[in-house]
């Protein structure tokens, strides 16, 4: 039997491949639970179809990810922190305060797409930061840790 998956299925495949199956497996399981359609011929039309509007589709945000991605690399953040007389920040500094910088300098980013390539940021002075705008594109972010 083959079937077009509607979600990932670890050890069958992901969303929107076409894979054949035992037919009770397909039958009781995968069509019943929604994981999964019929690939009949107006199936898999519509299925190409949609494939062939998502990557145009894709292909727009790629374009788009990599412009901000080159925009971002050029910016430096300054992000506020309080900190005692050595330069020891009280606290740590967080994706969510880098999120909140970069929303202020006119790049709204999730703070989940950041990751902070330092393991705790604990002190004041510059650091870096990837930003992920797309699937493969991101962004380095160079940030410094100032005393508020």
């Amino acid at each position: 039997m083959e079937v077009i998956l509607k979600t990932d299925i670890k050890g069958l495949g992901y969303k929107d491949d076409k894979v054949k199956v035992a037919n009770g497996y397909g039958r009781n399981f995968l069509l019943p639970k929604g994981m999964a359609i019929l690939a009949t011929d107006s199936a898999k039309k519509m299925h190409t179809e949609l494939l062939k509007q998502r990557a145009f589709k894709e292909d727009k945000l790629r374009k788009e990810a990599t412009a901000n991605a080159e925009k971002l690399s050029t910016v430096s953040i300054k992000v506020g922190a309080k900190a005692g007389e050595s330069g020891k920040i009280f606290g740590s500094v967080t994706t969510i305060q880098i999120a909140d910088a970069l929303q202020q300098a006119g790049y709204p980013v999730e703070r989940k797409n950041i990751e902070i390539n330092a393991e705790h940021i604990k002190q004041l002075g510059a650091y870096t930061a990837k930003v992920r705008l797309f699937k493969e594109i991101a962004a380095t972010v160079n940030f410094e840790v100032v005393a508020e």
